[in-house]
């Protein structure tokens, strides 16, 4: 599978033409190519390899998957791999949808790993922006980075409502601390694949827009420093969130440690109550002659020893609120 596209001094001229075609194309150097390949093999690639100058490290990266996101330097090009994030709010799973791209003087060659990678939303963005498809290469990456970019921060957005809900069920009067431990515990694992695919591209956007690359010029330039930007707050967010995790975990164990020193408090309040009556009734229970023994008035004696005592235990460890 694959989809083409051309433009002439920043005007579309055509799009899905053959493979084959492109290299009547590129020896015009007003015309910026795109090219994109979905699942492609090693194979695929050639046809354009030799076209595009493409260095065989770079190609097999594109082929293989789980790449860390990056953007390596040749002689001819620069070749871009980066991640897109989508966050299930049911289940609180971070899927991922690895990219590649090849970055020539007039062609951008976009390898999507898997087809969960929603190409279509780049187009709408190359599309709703017309007027800067003049920077040739530089206008088409900036749109595949802050399409990818912007998934990040949606993906972290939604990750920090995720975490105040979390928050609530903490505080609830009877929690469910499986259902917390096991959430906050995808949460979590979450954030961890967030990070791995965020942290990297503050590196790597920081090198796209290195002047001797050459990819992207000053009306660009802005555009550049704005995905920059977003991609700092998703970094320095995640980070925030790792910690917040981390602090509503510890905060749920020091809740459960005070319920339990509660419920503790209050079962030995009870037990010291309950022994009063025992130890009473137990000395009275002894087969020897004692004050009161076999009479009326001994039992109405340790009765009232075991309701004075008990009482006088109760309201001591209700004032104390034990009880």
């Amino acid at each position: 599978m694959s989809r083409t596209r051309v433009y002439r001094n920043g005007v579309l001229e055509a799009e899905n033409f053959p493979v084959e075609q492109i290299s009547d194309y590129l020896d015009d150097p007003a015309v910026t190519v795109w090219l994109d390949f979905c699942e492609p093999t090693e194979k695929d690639l050639a046809a354009i390899t030799e076209e595009l100058g493409l260095h065989p490290l770079a190609v097999e990266d594109a082929v293989h998957e789980h790449q860390r996101p990056k953007l390596d330097r040749y002689d001819t090009h620069a070749f871009l791999t980066a991640y897109a994030a989508v966050l299930d709010p049911a289940t609180g799973d971070l899927l991922t949808s690895e990219v590649a791209a090849f970055i020539t003087a007039h062609a951008l060659v976009t390898v999507r790993k898997d087809d969960n990678f929603d190409i279509l939303a780049v187009l709408d963005r190359w599309d709703t922006s017309p007027d800067l498809a003049k920077s040739g290469t530089g206008f088409l990456v900036h749109g595949l980075l802050d399409y990818i970019v912007d998934g990040h921060f949606e993906v972290v957005q939604s990750l920090d409502e995720q975490i105040e809900a979390l928050e609530d069920l903490v505080f609830e009067d009877r929690p469910k601390d499986a259902d917390l431990q096991r959430r906050s515990f995808q949460l979590r694992k979450s954030l961890v694949k967030v990070r791995r695919v965020v942290l990297p591209m503050r590196e790597a956007v920081n090198a796209i827009m290195r002047r001797d690359l050459h990819i992207v010029d000053d009306a660009m330039q802005p555009y550049f420093q704005d995905v920059y930007d977003h991609v700092l707050r998703a970094m320095e967010w995640t980070e925030s969130l790792r910690d917040l995790v981390t602090t509503i975990r510890e905060t749920q164990l020091n809740l459960q440690s005070n319920r339990m020193n509660n419920i503790m408090k209050k079962v030995t309040s009870w037990a010291a109550i309950i022994a009063i009556p025992t130890a009473v009734t137990g000395f009275y229970g002894q087969n020897v002659p004692y004050p009161g023994f076999q009479t009326i008035a001994g039992f109405w004696t340790s009765s009232g020893i075991i309701v004075v005592l008990s009482a006088i235990l109760y309201l001591a460890f209700k004032r104390r609120d034990w009880l």
